[in-house]
């Protein structure tokens, strides 16, 4: 169905801050995007980090954007965290809340009995991020974790963007723990694997494409679950951050905002170590990258991220390179 880099996927796993919306207001595009998805056939879901609001919130809130979702395409780290809990452990187990009120929820969806104290007798302990979460709750979940519980983290962002500023997020929190206890949590989202996965199982997707503004979480995250990756730079990442990208954290695609789903996507071809892309080319040359083309074109920083990372398969650490602009010539 089409051209675009869309047509080779059955499903599309969306980020949504800094994909779908910044804040209060939707991308421009974005909206439009997602809307189309429906007439060519391609299945939806989002993908949210955030265990303090309920699916059907942020449902509520995309609709409110004039975008598609349904409750039940909303997939968050909560209801990946309860899915994971419910495999590993009996129904009935009690599970220590460490979180909100619709984490429990999840919880008890799944056929678990969500409690608050370890008199209760539980088993696991689930921590989820909530603004009312205090060190009374951290020192139960403490407890509970030193007795040798099953500890599972919804989520491990460090920080929450919030209007002032950047505030302690659930990771914050899930290391507080850490440190009380020398234990460490597993982990259902971003950026590990269970979200993404829950998020295409419930679409019976086979070949989702996973969008993220963040390498460290949605990149990272697709690429950990084996699916095809792209960055949108709509958001926190930038060509620059993504060129010097560490191994794991590389999208397969990258593109300026939504709307370009639906854009043939330029295939990058080599020749004796030069990389072009479109009208543009790229060649390593030691540390540097000395490019053909005009820095604002996309293509550009296509070829220039192929030949790097060609040059550096195996990188741990962000390396970015120095970066040469060559006079444009065919």
């Amino acid at each position: 169905m089409g051209t675009g880099l869309i047509s080779m996927f059955d499903a599309l796993l969306a980020d949504l801050d800094g994909v779908v919306y910044a804040g209060p207001h939707a991308i421009p595009g974005a909206v439009e995007s997602l809307r189309r998805l429906a007439g060519i056939g391609v299945g939806l879901g989002y993908v949210t980090n955030n265990a303090s609001r309920s699916p059907a919130e942020v449902a509520q809130h995309l609709r409110e954007l004039g975008a598609p979702a349904e409750d039940q395409q909303v997939v968050s780290s909560s209801q990946a965290a309860a899915e994971l809990l419910a495999s590993l452990l009996p129904a009935g187990a009690h599970v220590l809340i460490t979180g909100s009120a619709a984490l429990a929820y999840e919880i008890e969806l799944v056929g678990l009995v969500p409690v608050h104290s370890a008199e209760q007798g539980p088993v696991a302990v689930v921590q989820g991020f909530s603004p009312e979460i205090g060190w009374k709750d951290l020192a139960e979940a403490s407890y509970v974790v030193a007795g040798g519980a099953l500890w599972m983290a919804t989520n491990t962002d460090m920080t929450i963007p919030q209007v002032r500023g950047f505030a302690p997020g659930n990771g914050a929190l899930v290391a507080a723990v850490a440190a009380a206890t020398g234990k460490t949590p597993l982990v259902a989202g971003k950026p590990q694997a269970p979200l993404f996965h829950a998020a295409a199982k419930r679409l019976a997707a086979d070949r989702p494409l996973v969008v993220g503004d963040r390498l460290d979480t949605d990149i990272l995250g697709g690429n950990n679950a084996g699916f095809a990756t792209v960055a949108v730079l709509t958001g926190v990442d930038t060509r620059e951050s993504i060129l010097a990208a560490r191994t794991l954290e590389r999208p397969g695609y990258i593109i300026r905002d939504l709307t370009d789903l639906y854009r043939p996507y330029p295939v990058v071809e080599h020749d004796a170590g030069r990389y072009r892309c479109g009208a543009a080319s790229a060649v390593v040359q030691g540390q540097s990258v000395r490019i053909s083309g005009d820095p604002a074109d996309l293509d550009s920083w296509r070829a220039a991220c192929s030949a790097w990372w060609a040059a550096n398969p195996e990188t741990t650490i962000a390396l970015a390179p120095v970066l040469q602009w060559l006079d444009h010539q065919d």
